[in-house]
């Protein structure tokens, strides 16, 4: 017989969840999994408490979870305090050496601390780290193309040359959660601002990542009828791509985590991350809440 009181019927739901775990936590045990964060999971209190705390049970389960952040509105917010003003190339922060002060304050100081702290104070051992410790991440110069200027040079801004994978080895050893700003270091000893999603994405392929998990705004890939797209392959959304089903503005957002699935990241997973625990519902569960793009 059924019990009709609430509170065994409540607990009887977590069982079944629980249960729906294990075979994931079993799976994925031992198995590095990349998490680019930022949009509307960083900026929302409640949702940043959450996201931590997936993070640490994530670990405490046996995965090795590595934090990729991004901090664009909060670069914003303290460029206007300064009066400058922002401005963009193809999506891209143009980035003099002023602004990169900025950056590198705004990403490898507030923010990369903040997300450290959120995940300590939930129960886990994170270190934050830029590009720049242990010349983690080389980069070099992103210069952009235009029909009409030709080669557009917007400021210190990179692309990932070289990752070395040994400082995340050494931590996830350890038993500490890595945390990464977006910075980069070039030859010279030039920092650079990159995109975040472009780390995630590189550090994914380099670290062999079992998963690349990133966290946006919107339910996942659309197509241009707003219906959620998963299950995909890169060679299904190339198809989806050239009969105009995923529409132009969805293609950059993609871009890195298609690099990732065809360099050897076994799944990529474009989650909401305006669902609360987003992160174990995609990594532990049946259903997910998001686009899953498996390698092959």
């Amino acid at each position: 017989m059924i019990s009709s009181d609430p509170r065994v019927q409540t607990a009887g739901e977590k069982a079944i969840v629980l249960a729906e775990a294990l075979p994931y936590i079993r799976e994925f045990s031992g198995k590095t999994v990349v998490i680019k964060y930022g949009g509307h999971a960083m900026n929302d209190p409640d949702l940043a408490d959450l996201f931590a705390t997936d993070v640490v049970l994530m670990r405490l389960v046996g995965m090795n979870p590595v934090v990729v952040h991004g901090g664009g509105p909060q670069i914003e917010q303290l460029l206007t305090r300064l009066g400058k003003k922002g401005e963009f190339v193809q999506g891209m922060r143009v980035t003099d050496a002023e602004t990169m002060d900025v950056v590198e304050m705004v990403l490898g100081g507030q923010v990369n601390k903040e997300v450290v702290e959120l995940i300590n104070q939930a129960g886990g051992k994170a270190v934050g780290l830029t590009g720049q410790d242990g010349a983690f991440i080389r980069a070099k110069k992103l210069m952009l193309s235009s029909k009409e200027n030709g080669t557009l040079d917007i400021g210190q801004v990179g692309e990932v040359e070289s990752i070395d994978p040994s400082v995340i080895a050494c931590l996830e050893q350890g038993g500490f959660i890595p945390v990464v700003a977006p910075i980069g270091t070039g030859a010279d000893g030039t920092t650079y601002n990159i995109n975040a999603d472009l780390v995630a994405g590189k550090l994914a392929e380099i670290l062999k990542a079992e998963k690349l998990v990133v966290l946006t705004n919107t339910p996942g890939v659309l197509d241009k009828n707003g219906k959620l797209l998963t299950g995909l392959t890169p060679k299904k959304i190339d198809d989806l791509v050239e009969k105009g089903v995923i529409s132009g503005g969805m293609i950059p957002k993609i871009g890195s985590a298609l690099d990732a699935a065809r360099n050897g990241v076994k799944s990529v997973h474009i989650i909401d991350g305006r669902v609360p625990h987003a992160l174990l519902l995609e990594v532990l569960t049946d259903e997910g809440v998001g686009t899953l793009i498996r390698s092959k």
